[in-house]
């Protein structure tokens, strides 16, 4: 499985169109305009327009006067923040991502009571990465979003994943709540959790996928060393989702698959009335793209 699937999902896809909140940034236009040409995504593009425009006429002049880029005036970054989400309510646009603002600019107008896009549910971070040599995509939640979740919320981010994952064809997501042992220990309570949202599996209250934990990491991808440690099921060593018991645990883990792993990643923010590309001020142009493709395909379903 590679990430350039995903563009050729949302290819196949009506197009949607993408609010970018202050998208007076280098590496965004470059994702716009790489969209653009895979004829993926039309952009509503809101911030400094005199600078969107010198940057989109010095580096992407085949945007200039294009049908399907429209450059709107926000006079500060709060505002074009409130103005992408209020597009995205009133279903102007089918995606929001942020440009170059702060996570808390951008979150704020999202999670108005008025105009923003909450249901009512958990928002999430999930995180597709491809990792060289691995025959799935893995996914990783939450990293970004939950500091430290408790069970009813652990449950809505997996129902959150298994969205994103039903979006790129993955029909049945195994998913596993990470632990550091495989046995259930009152000392530990990820892996109490773990096995509550194991059994509330079995009883259809998370439906759409197979949960089993606790497991550590090692038997949650390697059958080899699930073989080893006797542990039988039809989740470890094939996991497709990975819960993490807490932010620390999921932002090391996503940051050593791109670090150490050299692994390739496309994240969305899922749970709101729509997806939410809230990527890296230092992400790159291709993640930031994979990020993109994701959301249009979790928008498509």
């Amino acid at each position: 499985m590679n990430l350039g699937s995903l563009i050729s999902m949302a290819s196949q896809n009506d197009r949607k169109t993408v609010a970018v909140a202050a998208a007076e940034d280098a590496e965004v236009l470059e994702a716009v305009d790489r969209a653009v040409n895979l004829e993926i995504a039309d952009f509503f593009l809101y911030g400094n327009k005199e600078e969107i425009e010198r940057m989109i006429a010095a580096n992407h002049p085949e945007l200039s006067g294009s049908n399907r880029v429209k450059i709107i005036s926000a006079s500060n970054n709060n505002a074009a923040a409130e103005m992408a989400v209020k597009a995205v309510k009133a279903k102007e646009a089918h995606v929001l991502m942020k440009g170059n603002i702060p996570t808390a600019a951008i979150l704020k107008p999202v999670l108005n009571k008025e105009y923003g896009l909450r249901t009512g549910g958990v928002l999430s971070h999930v995180a597709v990465f491809e990792v060289q040599g691995y025959d799935r995509f893995t996914i990783v939640t939450d990293a970004a979003m939950n500091i430290a979740p408790d069970l009813e919320q652990k449950v809505q981010i997996i129902k959150n994943a298994v969205k994103v994952a039903h979006s790129i064809g993955i029909e049945l997501p195994k998913v596993v709540p990470l632990a550091a042992v495989e046995v259930i220990n009152p000392a530990m309570q990820a892996t109490v959790d773990a096995a509550s949202l194991t059994m509330m599996n079995k009883r259809g209250q998370i439906p759409g996928c197979i949960v089993d934990g606790p497991l550590a990491l090692d038997n949650a991808i390697s059958q080899l060393a699930a073989e080893h440690k006797g542990i039988k099921s039809e989740v470890a060593g094939r996991a497709d989702i990975l819960l993490v018991p807490a932010i620390e645990v999921g932002n090391v883990l996503y940051k050593s698959l791109i670090y150490f792993a050299n692994a390739k990643v496309g994240a969305v923010i899922a749970g709101a009335r729509a997806p939410i590309v809230l990527t890296s001020r230092a992400d790159t142009a291709e993640s930031k793209l994979y990020s993109l493709a994701l959301a249009l395909c979790s928008a498509s379903k």
